[in-house]
This record gives structure tokens, sequence and C-alpha cells, in this order.
């Protein structure tokens, strides 16, 4: 077989262990924290779980000892933060039960899922994919991989994100309205997810604004933390 182009692209994540884990396909919750729900203007009831996917080139390591630095993206006046919990697979499975779905677990991380608001807004409003406010390069900056095998795995304890030490976002991952093992269970009805595959499980209430300069940084109990500053427009 002979390709007519190259393409050598892969994305990575550190993991705590120093190895690199090869991100696939990326899902990402919708709405899965009451409180956030309502702040969009929704109804909190507990109605299906619903997702949206990113490129694997969304994600960019950002745990403060990289330094990372993101770009302002392009076409937006209103770039939001959203702190979550990433679930890393590491088993291949489809039609997961909710019962097995922490033995397809690789590990967690701190993730943030940036957004271009009033693109996702104004698509969202007209019953049109959120593409272009959801799925964009760097828009996925996540700390160090840490493995469920070492740590056991995350189903409570709090999620704090702070823009430039002020406290933005604040809750707890037993807050989520549909916990990781019956999202785990809902997405594999839909797709086989691989290994390397991340799903991002949603995000509290409290998302805003941020603009170039601004310092992000986020934390989960039990997890190490996520830092990454807003730069100059791409």
């Amino acid at each position: 077989m002979t390709l007519l182009f190259a393409n050598n692209q892969i994305s990575t994540l550190k993991t705590t262990g120093g190895d690199d884990f090869a991100v696939g396909r990326i899902f990402c919750i919708g709405r899965n924290y009451e409180a956030h729900a309502r702040e969009m203007g929704k109804d909190p009831n507990r109605e299906a779980p619903f997702f949206f996917t990113k490129w694997p080139e969304a994600v960019v390591n950002a745990a403060p000892e990289d330094k990372t630095e993101i770009a302002y993206p392009p076409e937006t006046a209103n770039y939001h933060h959203e702190a979550e919990l990433v679930v890393a697979i590491g088993v291949d499975g489809f039609r997961i039960a909710e019962a097995d779905a922490n033995d397809h677990i690789w590990g967690y991380a701190v993730g943030l899922d940036m957004t271009r608001r009033d693109l996702q807004l104004q698509a969202r409003d007209k019953g049109r994919p959120w593409d272009t406010g959801k799925n964009f390069a760097q828009s996925c900056p996540t700390g160090r991989l840490q493995p469920a095998a070492e740590k056991g795995h995350i189903e409570r304890g709090e999620i704090l994100l702070t823009v430039n030490g002020e406290t933005r976002q604040q809750a707890d991952i037993s807050d989520l309205i549909w916990s990781v093992p019956e999202t785990i269970a809902y997405v594999s009805k839909f797709y086989p997810l691989r290994a390397g595959d991340l799903i991002f499980t949603g995000t509290p209430a409290g998302v805003g604004a941020v603009v170039s300069g601004d310092q992000l940084d986020c934390k989960i109990e039990g997890l190490p933390s996520l830092s990454v500053r807003i730069g100059g427009a791409l």
C-alpha cells in the first residue's frame, strides 16, 4: 500500500509513571452536573446522557511542571473554561455492562474542556452541531494521567478551578448526574470503546470567560493538578 500523504501525527498524554498514553477518540459528556445544567438554562432532570466528540489533537499536556500556554483560539470573543474529570480507557469494549465498566478504565486525570461559547450557543440555538464551539486544537489541556491500578477509582473528591487565584468552579465528583460507570455503559452502546479513548465526564457550575494572560489552575482530590496559561490570539 502506498500512501499519498504521510500522517505521523500521534497525540499523547504523559502519565505519572513517565510513559506516554496514545490518545484515540475524545468523548465529552454534556451537562452532567445539576447546577451547571441550570446555569446553561436547561432542566437538570436525569434524562439520557448526551455527548459530543473531539479530535485527538485537542489534548495538550498541562501539568504545572510543563508550564503550558495555549493560544486564544480564532473566531471567538467568549472563550470559556470547563473543569472536568477525565477517564482514560485501557481495555476495548462494546455494550459494556455498568458493573464491568471499571475494568475498562486505565486511569484518570484532571482536564479542561475549553469552549468557544459564543459559537457553541449560536449553533445550539439554530439546532446545528457544536463542532466549531468545542472541537479545535488545544481545547483539552490535561494533567498527568494516573493509573487506576495504583490509586484506585475516582468516585468522589473536590473538583476546583481557579482563574488568577480566584475560585470559579467548585464541586464534588460525587455530584455527577451520571456516574463514570453509567457513562461508560451508555457511550459504549453507540461505539465500541478502544484503549486510548478519553471520556471527559462533564463540568460543574461556574463556567466563565477567560482572556489572554489568565492563569488557570485545576485540582481534583487524589489526582495530579493541572495548570495552563492563556496566550495570545492564534
